[in-house]
Formats: structure tokens, sequence, C-alpha cells
């Protein structure tokens, strides 16, 4: 028995010195238009979805059918939000190509409330997702909730009214036809999902492809 132990001691030693080694030594490409080798991309995407699902799981949902709620968060996607998940009837810009993880198109599919909550709130790490938590309050955060349960089964013309509609976020730039920018600093600032996006907010940040 000791002669096992100290052999899977000497194992475990060898094996972390490897990992090290391989870390240290840079061969891993690290670059964004290089697609993470499978195991990495399987791993790094159980991480992420079973980390967003654990931490949003006990989130209160509050009434996401507020037309106002709505009409809110129609201003402040249109401002944050579309130059990295675009909208309805925009096309790819230069910029998505370029990112990995790809930001989902966020009109494809809703995405479930507490997940997308804490995704926006919180960001997700090594992903183009920034945590909009430390500029935007809960109520800010959860009209954006609200607004993406109902982007899907928005037409382009939909979309352009509602955001037409909207109140802005002062601080960003808004392009009513649908060209808009990210923008990091806001007045009001507070506390307040993702990703490859499927059913789940998990999907806001996960990786298109793997090698």
């Amino acid at each position: 028995m000791k002669r096992l132990i100290v052999t899977l001691a000497i194992l475990c030693v060898i094996a972390v010195a490897a990992v090290a080694a391989f870390v240290c030594s840079g061969v891993y490409n690290i670059g964004a238009d290089a697609p993470h080798t499978k195991p990495v991309y399987v791993m790094m995407q159980a991480l992420r979805e079973r980390s967003i699902e654990h931490h949003a799981k006990d989130i209160v949902v509050p009434n996401l059918d507020d037309p106002q709620l709505i009409l809110k968060g129609a201003g402040q996607y249109a401002a944050m939000c579309t130059g990295c998940h675009l909208a309805p009837g925009m096309a790819e810009n230069e910029m998505r190509p370029g990112m990995y993880p790809k930001p989902p198109q966020l009109s494809k599919f809703r995405p479930d409330p507490r997940e997308a909550f804490w995704v926006i709130k919180h960001g997700v790490k090594m992903s183009a997702m920034p945590a909009w938590g430390s500029s935007h309050d809960d109520a800010t955060i959860w009209s954006m909730v609200a607004f993406l349960q109902k982007l899907p089964d928005m037409t382009p013309a939909q979309y352009k009214d509602i955001v037409a509609k909207a109140p802005p976020d002062e601080d960003m730039d808004m392009d009513m036809g649908g060209d808009h920018e990210h923008a990091h600093d806001h007045p009001d600032a507070g506390q307040p999902p993702g990703m490859a996006m499927p059913a789940g907010a998990a999907s806001m940040a996960t990786p298109s492809s793997a090698q």
C-alpha cells in the first residue's frame, strides 16, 4: 500500500511538472484566429456552462412582461450590444469574424433569464463579454434581459421601431439604423449569462468551433 501511495505521488509530481513545462513553453497558440484544440474546447465549455448555471440558479426573476421595462431594454441593447451580437436586419461587421469565441446573434434564440442576467452583470472571463454590472444597476440589466426575451420574435422593422421609441442610454452613441457601439462607462453606476448559444445564456460566450 505504501509503495502504491509513493508511486501515485511521483506520478502526480510528474504530471504537474509536465503541465508547468507545457505552459511555460508557450507553444499553445493563444491567438484568437486559432480555435482551441478539442480537449481544451470541451473543458472550457463545460466549465463555463456549469459555472453560469451554478451561480445563476438562485436568482429571482422579476416580471419581464412590463412594456416599459422592455422598452428601456431596447435602448440599452441598441447602444451596448449590437456591435457584437447584431440585431434583426443587421449584417455581419468587420469585428465579429475576428472574435473568438464569436459572440452569438441574440436574435436567434431566447436565453434563460437567470443566466442572461448573471452573464450581463458579471461578464465571462477569456471572452469579449464585459461585466456590465460595474456601470449599470440591476434594474437596467433586467430591462435588457426582458428585451432579449422578445428580440427573437422581432422583424427588422419592429426592432427599429421599438429602438426609436426607447429612452437611450445617455452615454452611448446610438444610430437608429442599427450600427451601435459599446461603451464602458455610465453615470448611473450600480451593481447589476455566455454565449455559442443554444437555449441558455451560457452560450453567450461559447467558442463556435474547435480544432
